[in-house]
């Protein structure tokens, strides 16, 4: 098979072991398009969502979240269908795909800003599930121990960890059908235990669809803007025969119900009872037993989910491409360091708006990679990538190129500066500097060829 060549589906056959993953070009398809978007449904049922939700209390009502989140999600499904193309198309993952564009060692730069967002919230995610354990722990049996179900829980999701993309299908595929079912009862417990509050704060509130609201559309957006940066990840694993538009459907589909269950969720409790730990909210919203416990295991169980595709995938495999390691030890170091961001910290009500500016400040960092993948792709590259020369590392991606790491540098100035719409404001400076520098940069001109 040529560099520009690729072998059609019915080619194609499940032949990569479990736990086997390598950056090299992705033959075996594994993914058709439901096991696709069960993955990505499965993988957005974030915790932070529910935080982001709380957050916007005061802020926005009901009616100005439910639009600032589909703003939000149609973004992300139409920046996703477009930076998932390479991966898609040639079976690259992300650490390869930014070679074209930031050379081999320059990939350590966006390797970096994509790996620290996603270690802390797993560390976050991780924490929230096992006060979801420990809660039915306590509810069942009397037990409690939050540091045993903490560490227990990480090692459970390092374990699974190992798997690679295998494990990650079925436990999403199985997962799915599940975590819609108890988004979809939480969201009318919360309707019928808070309705008088809801009605008074949120329905009835004023809101703004100034500043305030792009704002919290860019705060929706910025929770699922690292998978924007890696996409080609998890594209690369999904059948050729799916197209375009079907991507985005996909995206689409997965993520704006879990993102509008969970945020408005969170809006609705927090501006009734001012209580921003998710576990604390659903403990008080269900009065039923047996119902609360099936709640706070399915808390546990999307922390599973997301933190697996998420934030174990796009580290390891930058680990694995910066200290030629296999993907079942850089599963396991990511999660040993995720113990050590403090999350016992970020799920503090004080820490609520930190964590929104932790959004938006590493969204700065996101957007400008972001726009000068795109550029780079489809301006400068015509969606023709040389698999050779971008596995040569003594070819002309050799190094750094300094025009990537210049426009990136500009476009996180112009998102500190906007810091409300971080992630919007650094795209164009990005990515028209990129493409001016690209043709006129010297040191820029070998990375030019293809």
């Amino acid at each position: 098979m040529t560099t520009h060549e690729m072998a059609p589906d019915s080619a194609v056959i499940e032949h990569k072991a479990v736990g086997e993953e390598s950056l090299a070009p992705q033959e075996a398809r594994i993914m058709d398009p439901w096991s696709y978007l069960f993955a990505w449904l499965g993988g957005c049922v974030s915790i932070g969502t529910f935080t982001v939700g709380s957050g916007l209390v005061g802020t926005l009502n009901l009616l100005q979240t439910f639009v600032a989140i589909t703003i939000g999600c149609t973004v992300i499904g139409v920046a996703l269908m477009i930076n998932g193309q390479a991966g898609h198309k040639y079976g690259i993952p992300f650490m390869v795909q930014a070679r074209s564009s930031f050379g081999f060692t320059g990939t350590r730069i966006p390797a970096l800003v994509r790996s620290v967002p996603a270690i802390v919230w797993f560390g976050f995610q991780s924490w929230i599930g096992a006060g979801a354990l420990n809660l039915v722990s306590e509810t069942m049996f009397g037990y409690s121990n939050i540091w045993a179900f903490f560490i227990g829980f990480q090692l459970l999701q390092i374990g699974l960890s190992v798997l690679g993309f295998h494990g990650i299908k079925w436990l999403e595929n199985i997962g799915a059908v599940f975590i819609i079912g108890s988004l979809i009862y939480m969201f009318f417990s919360v309707i019928n235990r808070y309705g008088a509050e809801i009605s008074a704060n949120l329905i009835n509130a004023e809101g703004t669809w100034g500043a305030p609201f792009w704002g919290g559309t860019m705060l929706f957006l910025g929770v699922y803007s690292t998978m924007m940066l890696n996409v080609s990840d998890y594209s690369r694993e999904l059948q050729h025969r799916v197209g375009r538009m079907r991507q985005v459907v996909i995206y689409a589909n997965s993520i704006l119900p879990a993102t509008l269950f969970m945020g408005l969720i969170g809006l609705m409790v927090s501006s009734a009872t001012g209580e921003v730990d998710p576990i604390k909210v659903f403990s008080s919203a269900v009065d039923n037993k047996v119902l609360l416990v099936v709640t706070l295991l399915f808390i546990a169980f999307a922390q599973v989910t997301t933190n697996i595709l998420n934030n174990v995938v796009p580290p390891a495999y930058a680990l694995m491409d910066v200290f030629k390691i296999n993907f079942k030890t850089s599963a396991v170091i990511v999660g040993l360091l995720a113990f050590v961001t403090f999350p016992w910290e970020l799920v503090k009500d004080e820490s609520a708006a930190g964590l929104s500016l932790f959004i938006r400040t590493y969204s700065a960092f996101l957007g400008p990679i972001f726009a000068i993948l795109v550029v780079d792709y489809f301006v400068l590259r015509k969606q023709q990538l040389n698999l050779e020369k971008l596995y040569d590392p003594e070819g002309p991606y050799k190094g750094v190129n300094m025009a990537a790491v210049i426009a990136m540098g500009v476009g996180i100035v112009f998102a500190l500066i906007f810091s409300g719409i971080s992630w919007y404001a650094s795209l164009l400076p990005s990515g028209i500097l990129y493409y001016l520098l690209m043709q006129h940069l010297p040191s820029a001109q070998r990375f030019r060829e293809n």
